[in-house]
């Protein structure tokens, strides 16, 4: 038995060592402040401020790899989530978007925040400043309200 532990522990630490070698991807790519969310929508300081702290590093391109983010397998899910947050919603890319895609995306920030959904369970274990309170879901829903019915800029002055 003693034997098969020990055969256990070499096993994982020598699959430790190896995954260090495959490194994803933490790359931010370059931020135009012209194609982010604020340059569109008028972002309330406190809402940009929760943005910041709870949301922006999944879906911004200004990430901030923590140092857990460069070690395996870690690395592997964080550069997994952060991927998939941007490819969802992406703060510094809000131009890409068409005014519908933009409520839509709106609706679904207050859903997801209402319902505890947003940020996700690990990330706010991680970090726990980014937690919500109910002020704070409460803000970013009036201002995602607000934000879906202002004109577009696509819109005004027609």
């Amino acid at each position: 038995m003693l034997i098969w532990v020990k055969r256990l522990v070499v096993a994982l630490v020598v699959f430790i060592v190896v995954a260090q070698v495959i490194r994803p991807s933490r790359i931010n790519p370059p931020v135009d402040p012209s194609r982010e969310i604020g340059a569109t929508l008028s972002l309330r300081p406190p809402v940009a401020a929760i943005l910041e702290r709870s949301c922006n590093d999944c879906h911004s391109n200004r990430t901030v790899w923590l140092w857990y983010s460069g070690v395996a397998p870690a690395s592997w899910l964080v550069a997994y989530d952060v991927h998939e947050g941007r490819r969802k919603m992406n703060f510094s890319e809000w131009d890409a978007h068409t005014p519908q895609e933009h409520q839509k995306l709106l609706d679904r920030m207050c859903s997801d925040v209402s319902k505890g959904d947003m940020p996700g369970l690990p990330y706010s274990l991680m970090h726990p400043r980014a937690r919500l309170s109910a002020a704070d879901v409460q803000d970013v829903c009036n201002w995602a309200q607000t934000a879906r019915e202002a004109p577009s800029p696509q819109t005004r002055g027609n």
